[in-house]
């Protein structure tokens, strides 16, 4: 028996796995379930299957990349859903202290894969970012939200409307009021931004390190008649100039790096009002600190990191803002790319024609890999709520579900 399988036979006991190697031979794992599917993959290159079992998400996903794993029954989202789903992070077995050398291995290599220099940022935002803007229009909703989107319920609300329903509930937890003055941190196409000054009446400054963003946030302001109101501008947060009454960011937090998180959060402290409120909606871990897979880290989001709720707080105590609120979002990004994933899917001519077949490939995996990870693995969103005084806010989060109805019906 191959490596590969004998590892793989250890995970899979639900739904089966047909691997075809190179040289001919067909092994198969796992056993029949209806709940769970039956995938056949087969290697055109010896060197692709042993690359799995030396680094498994870098090694797979080069793997399909390249056309060396072939999915021949079901889908890439089909076998990632079968690894994954049979090894979820919840478990029964009795759990026991690391040893060590494991402890250190592990601390040492975080610590390595979470220094993104302030040089680098630009840089390891255009990698992503700055992609065609037709290929975010084929998959993401008409407002760009390239963010989690907040499902009421999975089964019949759309992803647009999700995505009205995610800056609804976020708009209300930062407590608006007309003529505030509100900082968005990491503004992506400006969808928020514009959002709030249209909802609530409040001037915005969204700041982006992405050329391609900005000309369309800016374009968009223009387009909508309010580019008095909301700005836009090619800056490191670090740079900008305060005070603001309010300050969000979504989907940000996720490049700026661990070594990192006291210099957010004392810049965001100093450029927050003394009676601001801050929401930060970020990407995160359950199972507390790690390191990104090799596959993101080198082709979807260099220098990015899903901290835990244990590094967020480490950041954020020493510079005094105090968490006033805490929502963690468990599900919400495995349907909202559950959705990307078959918008991308659908468009496959069209995304081979604007890039090749390797892309297309390439950008599937990390979707459906991303799933896996919300839907069995450690990925989760957190919602934060700082200020810097106590007395801020009302004492209970009524005021929260008030908002956001009264939002949720400007549409």
């Amino acid at each position: 028996m191959k490596v590969l399988t004998r590892l793989l036979g250890k995970v899979i006991s639900r739904g089966t796995l047909s691997i075809t190697y190179a040289d001919g031979t067909v092994e198969k794992v796992g056993s029949a379930d209806a709940t769970w599917p039956d995938v056949a993959i087969r290697f055109t290159d010896d060197a692709a299957a042993r690359a799995i079992v030396t680094n498994p998400a870098l090694g797979a996903g080069e793997g399909y990349m390249d056309g060396k794993l072939v999915v021949d029954q079901g889908s890439i989202w089909d076998l990632l859903m079968l690894v994954s789903g049979n090894a979820p992070l919840e478990s029964n077995k009795r759990l026991e202290e690391p040893g060590v050398v494991i402890r250190t291995a592990e601390r040492l290599k975080h610590w390595h894969d979470n220094f993104n220099k302030r040089d680098r940022s630009k840089a390891n935002v255009a990698h992503h970012y700055d992609l065609s803007d037709d290929l975010y229009d084929l998959f993401l909703d008409k407002d760009r939200q390239y963010s989690c989107a907040y499902f009421t319920d999975p089964e019949t609300v759309s992803l647009e409307q999700a995505q009205i329903d995610k800056k609804a509930h976020i708009a209300a937890k930062l407590a608006l009021a007309p003529g505030q003055r509100v900082l968005d941190i990491g503004c992506g196409w400006g969808g928020m931004a514009l959002y709030l000054n249209r909802v609530a009446d409040v001037d915005v400054l969204g700041v982006t390190l992405s050329e391609e963003q900005l000309k369309v946030a800016r374009r968009r302001a223009q387009e909508a008649g309010v580019a008095d109101r909301v700005k836009f501008e090619l800056i490191d947060y670090r740079d900008v100039s305060g005070p603001f009454d309010r300050i969000v960011s979504v989907g940000m937090f996720e490049h700026v790096g661990a070594r990192h998180y006291r210099e957010f959060f004392r810049t965001c402290h100093n450029l927050l009002a003394a009676d601001g409120v801050m929401l930060l909606h970020t990407i995160g871990r359950l199972d507390g600190p790690a390191s990104t897979d090799g596959f993101t880290r080198k082709y979807i989001f260099p220098g990015g990191y899903a901290p835990a709720l244990s590094e967020i707080l480490e950041g954020s105590e020493p510079n005094k803002l105090l968490l006033t609120d805490c929502e963690v979002l468990r599900l919400h990004y495995y349907h909202t790319l559950r959705h990307w994933y078959g918008r991308v899917v659908d468009a496959k001519d069209k995304i081979v024609a604007l890039y090749d077949e390797r892309f297309y490939r390439m950008w599937s995996f990390y979707l459906a890999a991303s799933a896996s990870g919300f839907h069995f693995g450690s990925q989760t969103i957190y919602q934060l709520q700082y200020v810097r005084n106590r007395h801020t806010l009302p004492i209970t989060r009524d005021y929260m579900a008030v908002a956001e109805a009264g939002y949720r019906a400007k549409g």
